[in-house]
């Protein structure tokens, strides 16, 4: 279970006037401003649920993946993912959790992604029959074939992005933190990727934490919404009573202007 209890995090961000004197001038002397990114949030995730968690650009969506995945630590507040505090238990926390950013890629760049793999493994010190046997399974499941024998960057968007999934899934994590996961892909790929996802929780009873702006990811994959903007939880609720069953995208967009986001 994942327990999120008056969460609080700033940023001190540098501002200055365009032009050579004010660049000059903040040599000597910058000025900050302080952002608020998350402001007192609480939230609790059951075992094997699927929840999508959104918002408009800087309302602290991917701060909060960040902390609850250990990468941050928040200013203030309390946080357990099945009894760990993630920055303070980081070792023992990122052997039970996966991450897939949709924007920065774990595996590297220049070799096949099948030693990505190998290095992983030992990374995480997984067994070899258990290696073998999730590389194997995931590899049928997300399609990878010879893919994982090229080099990630020789990949197109779509094939690099089964792979982060697959590579995110090796260790078998109880905790599947996706940011962004379909982002730049095409129809065909998001689909997918959304099946993959969903068979995913259904077989192994992965819970699934999903941010994006893709509401057609939200409803296929997820079966909660929270809704946070300006570093505050404004909404948590069931997708159905949300959408109305109807359009989602709609209904989203109605969410943010009544919230005034």
């Amino acid at each position: 279970m994942i327990v999120v209890k008056n969460i609080c995090k700033t940023y001190k961000v540098a501002r200055r006037n365009a032009g050579f004197g004010e660049a000059v001038k903040a040599f000597f002397h910058r000025d900050y401003e302080t952002v608020t990114a998350l402001d007192n949030i609480s939230f609790s995730i059951n075992d094997g649920e699927t929840v999508g968690y959104i918002g408009p650009n800087g309302a602290g969506k991917s701060t909060t993946i960040k902390i609850l995945s250990g990468i941050l630590t928040p200013d203030s507040g309390e946080c357990l993912v099945d009894g760990r505090i993630p920055w303070k238990n980081r070792i023992e926390h990122v052997a039970k959790i996966g991450v897939v950013f949709g924007q920065r890629s774990q595996l590297w760049w220049d070799v096949p992604v099948t030693d990505s793999f190998e290095l992983l493994k030992d990374i995480y010190s997984i067994p070899s029959e258990v290696y073998r046997k999730n590389r194997d399974e995931l590899s049928e499941l997300l399609d990878l074939g010879d893919i994982i024998r090229t080099p990630a960057r020789q990949l197109s968007l779509g094939q690099r992005m089964r792979c982060e999934l697959a590579a995110s899934l090796l260790h078998s994590p109880d905790i599947l933190f996706l940011d962004e996961p379909t982002i730049g892909l095409d129809a065909v790929s998001k689909i997918a990727v959304r099946e993959f996802i969903v068979r995913l929780n259904s077989e192994r009873k992965t819970t699934v934490i999903l941010t994006t702006h893709d509401m057609q990811d939200i409803e296929a994959i997820t079966k909660r919404i929270i809704l946070i903007g300006k570093g505050k939880i404004l909404l948590d609720g069931d997708i159905n009573d949300i959408s109305g069953n109807g359009d989602i995208d709609r209904a989203v967009a109605d969410l943010y202007r009544s919230y005034e986001i």
